[in-house]
């Protein structure tokens, strides 16, 4: 399984990319494993305000309906309206067409809390 080196992670399984002042934010391709086929993705409207650690968002599975973390605080400034009708993207593109939100971060200093590729490559092999 790909862990791509230029991201960060949360321990709630939630990637980040920076894009200039934003951030992009996913599910890993390990966490849309484990639940199965992606059927519905339920996010939040542009414009929201999320905090650090708190549910943002709700992904169902065949499996099972998961809550989806904030990894860092900020305004939302898009979502990925495709995963309406295309949700599977999660299952098929986890970091590239599979991305959830965009975000301008408020408190920037939270991402030192964030995994590298190597911590979290090594939290998912003691799972």
């Amino acid at each position: 399984m790909s862990i791509p080196s230029d991201l960060n992670y949360s321990k709630e399984h939630e990637w980040v990319r920076r894009d200039g002042d934003e951030v992009v934010i996913g599910i890993t391709a390990f966490a849309a494993e484990q639940l199965g086929d992606v059927v519905f993705v339920e996010l939040p409207e542009a414009g929201s305000v999320i905090n650090a650690n708190d549910p943002f968002g709700n992904v169902e599975s065949v499996k099972s309906v998961s809550e989806l973390f904030a990894p860092l605080s900020g305004t939302i400034t898009s979502v990925n309206e495709a995963l309406e009708d295309s949700p599977e993207s999660v299952n098929d593109d986890a970091y590239g067409k599979g991305w959830m939100i965009r975000i301008t971060p408020s408190n920037p200093e939270e991402m030192t809390a964030l995994l590298s590729a190597d911590q979290y490559a090594e939290l998912i092999s003691e799972t």
